[in-house]
C-alpha cells in the first residue's frame, strides 16, 4: 500500500512503486534505488510500505524464477487530497481509469492482479475504485467504494446466481446491487431484485470519547445494537425507495438486506432476536411496500463476558407480507469436509438449517413466482391464506388474553389445522394433504379447524378461494365443480362457508387448434379491404383435426379446389364458451341456497368480476379490501362500448367508494390480513355450526351495572347508547358489553345503525335508528354528462327506502346467523313523500315484516328513553307479527302512538275543540262569550265585544294549544301501552341492561328446549311447548313457588341445573315415544292391510328376545282373527 498527496504525485513515483514488485525473469532484483525513490516521496508528505512489511534483498532472491500463469500482486494506492479539494466520485473515477489505462503495460509486466485506489480528504468518507487484470483493467464496479480488506465480509460471492451491477447510493457505507437471475440466451428474465449490503464497524457503535477498555469490559448493550441496527435499516430502506422510484426497477421483487456487524458484542442471541423483531415490525409496512422479503444479520456474540465468541446469523423472512419469521443460526463447521454450515440455535429447526454458510442465494422457485405474481396484483397467493388464517387466529388470541387479563399459557400451540378438498376421478370431494401449488385448476377449497377463543377445542369451517395465478382466476367447468362440491360439503355438515374472492369472471376462450389452421376466402384476393365470404379449412387440415370433434364444416368446391367451410367451432377443450356460463348459473344457485342453510361470508381482494361479483352478493356478507373492486364489466370494455374514454379504472366502477356506500360491502379493510381478522371477528358471534348453541363468552362487563350514558330529547349519537363513549374525559358505559360492539353497513343508509354486540357475553344482533340528520350522496355517472353528484339531507328517526331495505337485510342476516335480536325502536314513521314512494319505500317497509315473520330466534323491541314509535313504524315491528318470538318493552320516558301529538291535535283536537275547552275552563272567556250571546246591544257594542272575545281567544290560544298537545301526548305514555297490552313491561333505562340479560338468557334456554321438543313431536306449537315447560317448572318447584315462573333469573337457574336438564330430557323422550306411537297408530288406522304387513316386517327384524315378548303379549290377547292367529303361531 502506498500513499500520495495527489494524482500528479502518484504519476511521478509510479515507476518507483512498481520496482517493489520483482519480475519473474530469474534475475536478482536490486531494491536500494526503489527505497531511495520512495523515501524522497515520504519527505514530501507521502508514506509507503507493503502491507506485510518491506521485502529484503534475501527475500526477493527466494522468489521462484518461473513466472506464474496468472498475476498475483495487489496494489493499494491512497490519494490524500487537500482540505479544499472538491471530492467528486465521477471525476476521481475517470482520472483513476485513465491513469490505469496508461499504465496497463507496466502492470502486466509486473504481474499486478488488482489495483485499488482510495481517494479521500480529511473529514470525509473515502472513495474506493478497484481495477482488475481479468477485466482488462476496467473498474470492477461491484466493489466501488468497498474497502478491499473488508470486501469479503459483504459476501458478494453469494450473488453468483445473478447478473449484478452496482448502483450509486448517497450513503457510501451502504452498497446496493441490482441483480437479475442468470438465464439462457434469449429467455425472459423473470427474477430481478435489489441486494442492499453493509458492514457495521466498531466506529459505528461508539463515540470517540468512549475508551476501548471500557467497551471491552462492559460489552455492547442492547440499546446500542437497537439504535445502530435501526439506523442502518432505515438508511437501507431510504436508498431502496430511491432506487425503486426508477421505472426501470419497478418490477423488482424479493429484495434482500444484509448487515454484517463486525465488532463482537456481549448480548444473548434471544435478546437480539426480540429486538430485531421489534424494529422489523415497526417498519413492516414499509418493508412490504419496498418488497423486502428477507433481511440477514451476521453477528459475533458472546452470551456472557466469559463466554467464547460465536458467529451467529439472524434471518428475518416475510414472504407473505403479514407474518414475520425470525430464525437464529450458528455457523458450525463440518468435521469431515471442513465446510461451515448453518445450525439452528433454537430448539425448532429453521428452514436454513444444514445449508452451507456461503451458499449462494437461490433464484425464485415455482411457488415464489406464483406468490410474486399474486402480490404484484396486490393480493395474496391462494396457498398463503392458510398461514394468514393462522396469523389471524393468533391475533385473536392475543387480543382475547389482553381483554380478559389472562395468562399467555391459555394460548394454544396450534391455531389452524386444515386439509385440502379436491375432486377425485369421479368428481367426488375428498380430503387430502398435498404440497402447495399442485393444483391444476383455478379454484381451491379447504376444510379448516380454527382453534379460536370462542371454541378452544376448534371449530370447523369450509374455505373456498380463487387462484388468481391460474388462468387469471377465471371460472371454468372444473372450477365450478370444485366450488359446487365444497359448498355442498359445508351445507351437508352445517359448517360456516368462507369465500375468498379474487377472480376475473367466467372464462373466455377460443379453439387454439383451429386458430392456427383456418383460411379466409376473400371477396377479392387482391383487395382484402373489400371483405370476405367465409372461413374454411383445407382437406389436409380438416383430416388432421376432424378426429378431435372440435369443428363442424361442410365440404364445398370453390375456386377450383375442395374446401371445408367452417360452420361451427366447438373446440377440443372444454371451458371456452357458454358451458362456463352454465357452470356460473349452477354455482350462483348453490350460493343462494348456502346463504339460507349456513353462515356465508366473502372476502374480496384484488377484483371480483362477473359471476364472481354475483357470488359475493349472493353470499350477502362481504368484507372488501380497499384496493379491490367488485364489477360486472371492466372499465376498458365499457369504454369500448361507449366509444370514448370514460372510466379510468375498475375501482372507479366497483371500489369501496361505491360498494361500501351502496350496501354491497359490509366492511372495508386496508389489506388481506385485516380482512381475515375481520372474518374471525364476525365468526366470534356465530354458533359453531348451524343449530349449535351460541358462543357465549365470559362476562367481562358486569350485567348488574347501571348504564352510564343517558339518551336525551335532543339529537345524539345512538352509538354512545349502544356501546358507550368517553364524554368530557369520563367513560359513559352503554347498553352492551364494553368493546363488544361491531357495526356493519355503516356507510350505507345512515339513518339506521346495524351491527352485533354482546350482552353479558351473549352475542346479539342490534338495530337502532340514527337520531341526527345525515347526508346521502348520489354520485354522478361519467358516462352520462347530464348527471351530477346530488347530496340530500335525510332526517333522523325516519325510515327512507334505503334504510328500510338495510333494516330488512340486517334482520335477514341475523336470522340466518341464529342471533337473538334487539331493536331499539325510535322511529317517527316512514318517509312518504312522492320521491320516496317512487323509490319503493312501501316495498322495503314490507320486507321488514317479511324478515320478522321468518325470524326463528328471540326478538326484543325496546322503545328507549325519549324515544317514540308511531304509525307505520310501529306496525312493522309490532310483536303480533310473530308472537312466538317477539316481545315489546318501553322505557318509562318513551312514547308511542298512531301520530305525533301535534298531528293528533290537528286531526282530533281542532281549533273549535280548543275554543270549547277555553269556554269550559277560562272564566273570563266564558263570561265574554255568554254576554256576547245573551245581552242586547248596539252594533258598535257587539263589534267591541266580539273584538274582546277574539283578543282573549288569541291570547289563550298558545297555552291551550300546548294543553291540547299535552292531552294528546298523555294517550301515548308507556302506562297506556301496558294497560292496552301492547307492551309487556315498562323499564328504567339505567337498569335495562340487567333486565334484558336475564330475559335474553331465559329465552335462549327456552328456545333450546323447544327445539328438542319440536324434534320429538313436530305437531307441537309454541304455546303448547311453553305450557309444558311451565308445568314442569311448577312440578319441580311446587305449587307454592309457581310465582317464580315470572322471575327470569329463577327460570334460568332451573333450566341450567344439570338435574333439571336430565328431568327435562326424560320428559322429552316420553313425548317422542308418545308421538311415535301416535304416528304408528295413525298410519295403521289409515291402511290396515299395509299396517299388518309392516308389523310382520318389524317382527322379522326383531331380535329373538323381543320376538318372544311380542309373542307372549299376543297370546295374552283374546283375538278371534285367523290372520292374528297366524302371527301368534
Amino acid at each position: 500500500m502506498a500513499a500520495f498527496s495527489s494524482y500528479e504525485h502518484l504519476a511521478d513515483n509510479f515507476n518507483s512503486l512498481m520496482q517493489r514488485y520483482a519480475e519473474y525473469t530469474g534475475q536478482q532484483q536490486q531494491t536500494h534505488s526503489t527505497s531511495n525513490g520512495l523515501s524522497s516521496g515520504m519527505s514530501s508528505g507521502m508514506s509507503s510500505g507493503m502491507s506485510s512489511g518491506s521485502l529484503s534483498s534475501g527475500e526477493l532472491n527466494t522468489i521462484r524464477e518461473e513466472k506464474p500463469s496468472e498475476p498475483i500482486h495487489i496494489v493499494n494506492i491512497v490519494i490524500q487530497h487537500p482540505p479544499n479539494y472538491e471530492l467528486d466520485q465521477d471525476i476521481d473515477n475517470k482520472i483513476c481509469a485513465a491513469f490505469i489505462k496508461s499504465k496497463e503495460s507496466e502492470l502486466v509486466e509486473h504481474n499486478i492482479r488488482r489495483v485499488t485506489f482510495l481517494a479521500f480528504k480529511k473529514g470525509s468518507y473515502p472513495f474506493f475504485y478497484t481495477f482488475r487484470h481479468r477485466l482488462h483493467w476496467a473498474e470492477d464496479s461491484i466493489y466501488r467504494h468497498l474497502e478491499p480488506a473488508l470486501a469479503f465480509q459483504l459476501e458478494i460471492h453469494r450473488l453468483k446466481n445473478f447478473d449484478i451491477r452496482l448502483l450509486q447510493t448517497n450513503n457510501h457505507i451502504l452498497h446496493m446491487y441490482y441483480g437479475t437471475a442468470k438465464s439462457s440466451s434469449g429467455s425472459t428474465v423473470t427474477d430481478s431484485r435489489f441486494f442492499v449490503r453493509s458492514i457495521i464497524r466498531h466506529a459505528n457503535f461508539f463515540t470517540k470519547e468512549a475508551s476501548f477498555d471500557y467497551m471491552e469490559r462492559e460489552g455492547i448493550r442492547a440499546t446500542a445494537f437497537i439504535s445502530v441496527g435501526e439506523k442502518y435499516l432505515q438508511e437501507s430502506l431510504n436508498e431502496l425507495e430511491v432506487a425503486m422510484s426508477n421505472p426501470a426497477y419497478r418490477k423488482s421483487d424479493c429484495n434482500h438486506i444484509f448487515l454484517n456487524f463486525v465488532p463482537c458484542m456481549v448480548i444473548h442471541p434471544m435478546i437480539v432476536k426480540e429486538k430485531v423483531k421489534q424494529f422489523i415490525e415497526r417498519y413492516g409496512k414499509r418493508l412490504w411496500k419496498l418488497r423486502v422479503l428477507q433481511a440477514e444479520l451476521k453477528m459475533k456474540l458472546r452470551e456472557t463476558a466469559e463466554s467464547p465468541e460465536q458467529s451467529f446469523r439472524f434471518f428475518v423472512n416475510t414472504e407473505s407480507g403479514y407474518s414475520i419469521d425470525t430464525n437464529i443460526y450458528i455457523a458450525a463447521e463440518d468435521a469431515n469436509s471442513g465446510i461451515s454450515y448453518l445450525s439452528s440455535f433454537e430448539e425448532v429447526q429453521g428452514p436454513m438449517h444444514g445449508i452451507a454458510v456461503n451458499a449462494p442465494y437461490l433464484t425464485r422457485d415455482f411457488l415464489q413466482q406464483k406468490r410474486c405474481s399474486a402480490q404484484l396484483m396486490e393480493t395474496t397467493y391462494v396457498y398463503d391464506f392458510p398461514d394468514m388464517f393462522r396469523e389471524a387466529c393468533k391475533t385473536r388470541w392475543l387480543l382475547h388474553v389482553k381483554q380478559h387479563e389472562l395468562h399467555k399459557s391459555v394460548i394454544p400451540k396450534e391455531f389452524v389445522r386444515f386439509t385440502e378438498l379436491v375432486l377425485d376421478s369421479h368428481d367426488n370431494l375428498i380430503e387430502i394433504h398435498r404440497v402447495p401449488g399442485q393444483n391444476d385448476t383455478g379454484m381451491i377449497a379447504w376444510k379448516m379447524t380454527l382453534f379460536v377463543p370462542e371454541y378452544p377445542d376448534g371449530r370447523d369451517v369450509v374455505v373456498i378461494a380463487n387462484d388468481i395465478t391460474s388462468m387469471i382466476g377465471t371460472f371454468g367447468p372444473k372450477e365450478d365443480k370444485i366450488y359446487m362440491r365444497a359448498s355442498e360439503f359445508s351445507r351437508a355438515h352445517k359448517l360456516p362457508r368462507i369465500y375468498l374472492s379474487v377472480n376475473s369472471g367466467a372464462r373466455i376462450g377460443l379453439a387454439d387448434e383451429i386458430k392456427t389452421m383456418f383460411r379466409v376466402c376473400w371477396l377479392d384476393n387482391k383487395h382484402p379491404d373489400k371483405g370476405f365470404k367465409y372461413l374454411y379449412l383445407t382437406p389436409a387440415d380438416y383430416k388432421t383435426i376432424s378426429s378431435k370433434n372440435s369443428v363442424q364444416a361442410e365440404l364445398i368446391e370453390d375456386d377450383g379446389e375442395s374446401r371445408y367451410k367452417i360452420t361451427t367451432i366447438v373446440g377440443e377443450k372444454d371451458g371456452i364458451g357458454v358451458e362456463n356460463l352454465q357452470g356460473s348459473g349452477m354455482i350462483a344457485g348453490e350460493t343462494s341456497r348456502a346463504y339460507d342453510d349456513v353462515f356465508t361470508i366473502s372476502l374480496v381482494t384484488c377484483r371480483s368480476v362477473g359471476i364472481g361479483a354475483y357470488l359475493v352478493r349472493l353470499g350477502q356478507r362481504v368484507v372488501q379490501v380497499d384496493n379491490s373492486c367488485i364489477i360486472l364489466t371492466g372499465a376498458n370494455s365499457l369504454n369500448q362500448v361507449l366509444g370514448r374514454q370514460v372510466y379510468t379504472s375498475n375501482t372507479q366502477l366497483g371500489g369501496t367508494q361505491i360498494m361500501y356506500n351502496n350496501g354491497v360491502s359490509h366492511h372495508t379493510v386496508k389489506d388481506d390480513i385485516s380482512g381475515v381478522i375481520k372474518i374471525f371477528e364476525w365468526l366470534s358471534y356465530i354458533p359453531k355450526h348451524k343449530g349449535a348453541s351460541l358462543p357465549i363468552g365470559p362476562m367481562t362487563d358486569p350485567v348488574s351495572r347501571t348504564i352510564g350514558f343517558m339518551p336525551t330529547k335532543s339529537a345524539y349519537n345512538p352509538r354512545n347508547m349502544i356501546a358507550g363513549a368517553t364524554i368530557d374525559g369520563t367513560w359513559m358505559s352503554g347498553f352492551f358489553d364494553k368493546g363488544s360492539w361491531v357495526e356493519s353497513l355503516d356507510n350505507w343508509a345512515k339513518t339506521v345503525i346495524t351491527g352485533r354486540a354482546r350482552l353479558g357475553g351473549i352475542p346479539m344482533g342490534v338495530i337502532c335508528p340514527e337520531t341526527r340528520a345525515v347526508e346521502c350522496e348520489d354520485p354522478a355517472d361519467p358516462a352520462n354528462l347530464d348527471t351530477e353528484t346530488k347530496i340530500t339531507q335525510q332526517a333522523g328517526q325516519v325510515w327512507f327506502p334505503n334504510s328500510a331495505y338495510k333494516t330488512a337485510q340486517a334482520i335477514k342476516d341475523f336470522n340466518r346467523e341464529e342471533l337473538p335480536l334487539i331493536i331499539f325502536a325510535n322511529w317517527r314513521g316512514f318517509s312518504g313523500g312522492m320521491r320516496d314512494m317512487y323509490g319503493e319505500i312501501l316495498k322495503y317497509g314490507a320486507y321488514i315484516v317479511d324478515g320478522l315473520v321468518e325470524y326463528k330466534q328471540p326478538v326484543f323491541v325496546y322503545i328507549p328513553p325519549f324515544g317514540e314509535l308511531r304509525g307505520g313504524a310501529w306496525v312493522v315491528v309490532d310483536p303480533k307479527i310473530n308472537p312466538d318470538v317477539m316481545e315489546m318493552y318501553a322505557d318509562k320516558d318513551s312514547r308511542g302512538g298512531v301520530l305525533e301529538p301535534e298531528g293528533t291535535v290537528t286531526v282530533q283536537f281542532k281549533q273549535r275543540d280548543i275554543v270549547q275547552t277555553m269556554k269550559r275552563i277560562d272564566p273570563l272567556y266564558n263570561e265574554l262569550f255568554t254576554k256576547n250571546g245573551k245581552e242586547e246591544m248596539t252594533h258598535e257594542e257587539r263589534k267591541k265585544r266580539v273584538a274582546e272575545l277574539r283578543n282573549r281567544e288569541a291570547y289563550l290560544m298558545p297555552a291551550y294549544h300546548m294543553i291540547s298537545t299535552t292531552f294528546a301526548e298523555l294517550h301515548d305514555t308507556p302506562q297506556r301501552m301496558a294497560a292496552k297490552g301492547v307492551i309487556r313491561e315498562i323499564l328504567d333505562w339505567r337498569t335495562a341492561r340487567e333486565f334484558f340479560y336475564w330475559k335474553v338468557k331465559r329465552r335462549i334456554l327456552e328456545f333450546d328446549v323447544e327445539k328438542k321438543l319440536k324434534a320429538a313431536n313436530k305437531k307441537l306449537n309454541h304455546g303448547q311447548m311453553l305450557s309444558m315447560l311451565r308445568r314442569w317448572f311448577i312440578e319441580s318447584k311446587g305449587p307454592v313457588q309457581n310465582y317464580l315462573w315470572d322471575d327470569d333469573r329463577a327460570v334460568v337457574a332451573w333450566l341450567g341445573d344439570p338435574e333439571e336438564q336430565q328431568s327435562i330430557s326424560d320428559n322429552i323422550r316420553m313425548i317422542q315415544k308418545d308421538a311415535l306411537i301416535q304416528k304408528i297408530d295413525t298410519l295403521a288406522s289409515s291402511n290396515e292391510e299395509t299396517a299388518l304387513e309392516a308389523v310382520i316386517g318389524l317382527l322379522q327384524k326383531m331380535p329373538p328376545r323381543q320376538q318372544g315378548e311380542v309373542k307372549k303379549l299376543l297370546e295374552s290377547l283374546e283375538i278371534k282373527d285367523p290372520e292374528i292367529e297366524d302371527i301368534q303361531k
